[in-house]
């Protein structure tokens, strides 16, 4: 089995392949991301140097990648892409005679602005937490008060994002943020959670849910238990949002109603934390789509996962194909 993974620069592409690494199908690996110096680069002898994804050649390229390759199954490793393989997928796929694991246009717009996001769940009876766009704000401080959150409507890692404690840091983070949305501050650091589904064909077929300590913006301490409560909302929640593949929710807890304020329509930066769990979904989503076998969900065994640095070396003589 051979798999292309893009990204390979990024935290969430490099889960992707360390999950792969790991997996007991043991594919080959192609690793692919515009920097010759992409960590994750290295640990495959298969790796290619492609355009940003906003370059006018990127998916020509992508394309010269597929043809020469043929991988059975591609991942994407950035968000940046996500929209341009959701909206060539199809063709894609027949044309090289591969899966591209990746939701359709509608929900990676939905998963990639605030605003959308909040919207989703309002509109599919869920709670999340009060959202405005600017104009509306003194109707949400007459709904939940202050403190509130101004963050980008598209963003990650919790770049740009303000908590403010009066009107007068409200205008101020409001003018500072481009494409701003105002919302409620839910419960505390201590009640945040990452939950990862796998749902094809509006079937939710597995999830996880994890508490989470962060530091800038990416969980660094997991906590994994069995949340039978959380899982079964989760899981209604995905079956709503229908991605195919994988999607991830992060959430907090607020007097014990679940409050999503992210969506991710794709794997996400805790899913070698969630391999290290039992839930290897890199692996259980290539035996589903290559391999035709059905998911089960994987007995979860609880535990604290911790994250830490490490190191890549690269030798001298190391070489990065162009694509």
């Amino acid at each position: 089995m051979k798999v292309l993974v893009t990204g390979a620069g990024a935290l969430l592409g490099q889960g992707i392949i360390r999950s792969l690494l790991e997996s007991s199908l043991a594919p080959t690996v192609i690793a692919a991301d515009p920097s010759p110096l992409a960590a994750g680069l290295y640990w495959t002898p298969y790796r290619y140097q492609i355009p940003m994804a906003t370059d006018e050649h990127y998916l020509a390229r992508i394309e010269a990648l597929l043809d020469r390759e043929r991988p059975d199954a591609v991942m994407v490793g950035t968000d940046v892409e996500l929209l341009v393989f959701a909206e060539h997928r199809e063709r894609l796929e027949r044309a090289y005679k591969t899966h591209v694991i990746v939701s359709d246009p509608r929900v990676v717009k939905i998963a990639d602005d605030k605003f959308l996001t909040y919207e989703f769940f309002a509109q599919n009876g869920f709670d999340a937490p009060a959202s405005a766009l600017p104009g509306g704000e003194e109707a949400l401080i007459e709904r939940v008060g202050f403190p509130l959150i101004v963050k980008p409507r598209v963003g990650a890692r919790s770049v740009g994002v303000h908590k403010v404690h009066d009107r007068e840091e409200l205008a101020r983070a409001i003018a500072s943020v481009h494409n701003p949305v105002i919302q409620e501050c839910v419960a505390t650091d201590r009640d945040e959670y990452t939950a990862g589904v796998l749902c094809f064909d509006g079937t939710c077929d597995a999830t996880i849910v994890m508490r989470r300590d962060l530091r800038d913006g990416n969980t660094y301490r997991a906590y994994v238990d069995r949340y039978p409560e959380l899982n079964a909302m989760v899981r209604r929640m995905a079956e709503a949002l229908r991605p195919h593949g994988p999607a991830n929710f992060q959430f907090r807890l607020d007097d014990g109603r679940v409050k999503v304020f992210e969506i991710n329509g794709r794997f996400s930066g805790t899913t070698p934390l969630r391999m290290r769990a039992g839930f290897n979904e890199v692996e259980m989503v290539l035996r589903r789509v290559v391999l035709g076998e059905p998911i089960t969900q994987p007995l979860v065994q609880p535990m604290t996962i911790l994250r830490y640095w490490t190191e890549v070396v690269v030798p001298r003589d190391a070489e990065v194909s162009k694509a």
